[in-house]
């Protein structure tokens, strides 16, 4: 990934509370500028030889190539899943500014607050 310099980072969570969990700590610990988090959702899965059918929540992160390690780490630290769902897609294109704003707001210290009104 060193030539990709933004991404989407997707994890599953199997509460509601443990994603928003995982999402509001990236955030304020700047390991994403944002993530947004879908569900339920109905995840079919082979985990140790069987077939599982479970309740899950998504979480997606937007985040820089930089973060990812410490970002990847967090969800590993928080999860409470032995093998969680860790993806990371390049984000080959975007708005300048909101591209701008994702590497400001994953910075140690940000310059600026990024727009007002963001989001994810």
């Amino acid at each position: 990934m060193t030539d990709v310099a933004h991404l989407a980072v997707l994890t599953t969570a199997d509460s509601r509370e443990l994603a928003e969990r995982l999402a509001r700590t990236a955030v304020a610990g700047r390991l994403a500028a944002c993530a947004q988090i879908d569900g339920p959702i109905t995840s079919v899965y082979r985990w140790q030889g069987v077939v599982e059918t479970e309740q899950e929540w998504r979480v997606q992160y937007k985040t820089t190539a930089a973060r990812y390690p410490a970002l990847e780490e967090h969800i590993k630290a928080t999860h409470g899943y032995a093998t969680p769902e860790i993806i990371a897609t390049p984000i080959v294109g975007g708005s300048a500014d909101y591209l701008a704003w994702l590497v400001t707001e994953t910075a140690a210290d940000p310059a600026d607050e990024g727009p007002t009104g963001g989001g994810g």
